[in-house]
């Protein structure tokens, strides 16, 4: 958010919730962009590459669904990660129309590299808030966040 127009915001936009989250999440998403810039990756490979890691091994459509990509972008990752040797792509045995993705070493190398850009631009946008309220900032918007999930079903 460019601090100076910001302040000169009406009190009324300053005082409401979901201004100021949209106008942040602006800010916030140029600074993820120029990230994922720096990486050669987009927020679809870091999602996919995330899960990969913490889950193992999975479907391209359990991974769209945990990840909440839709099916045809879930596959242009895919092909993406896989091209550049990040994930492999096998056949299931057990089903045969099936395809498992696994993450590779490379993969995972790519994925921390990721997240140490993306921890530095943490940094930037929550420059003013100390570690407390940072911490305290993520809870709540988590919570938020999971009971519209929740709503949604």
């Amino acid at each position: 958010m460019d601090t100076s127009a910001g302040s000169r915001a009406p009190t009324r936009l300053r005082s409401t919730p979901s201004w100021l989250i949209t106008h942040l999440a602006t800010h916030a998403g140029r600074l993820v962009g120029e990230a994922f810039e720096a990486t050669w990756a987009r927020r679809y490979h870091y999602a996919l590459l995330a899960a990969l890691e913490e889950f193992g091994p999975s479907s391209q459509a359990e991974l769209g669904r945990r990840c909440e990509i839709d099916r045809s972008y879930v596959v242009e990752a895919i092909n993406e990660l896989a091209d550049r040797e990040l994930v492999v792509r096998a056949q299931d045995p057990a089903d045969r129309r099936r395809n498992t993705i696994t993450i590779t070493e490379a993969g995972v190398r790519q994925l921390h590299w990721i997240d140490r850009e993306l921890e530095g631009v943490q940094e930037t946008l929550l420059a003013p808030l100390s570690a407390d309220e940072r911490g305290q900032l993520t809870q709540l918007l988590a919570r938020a966040l999971d009971h519209h999930a929740q709503k949604r079903g």
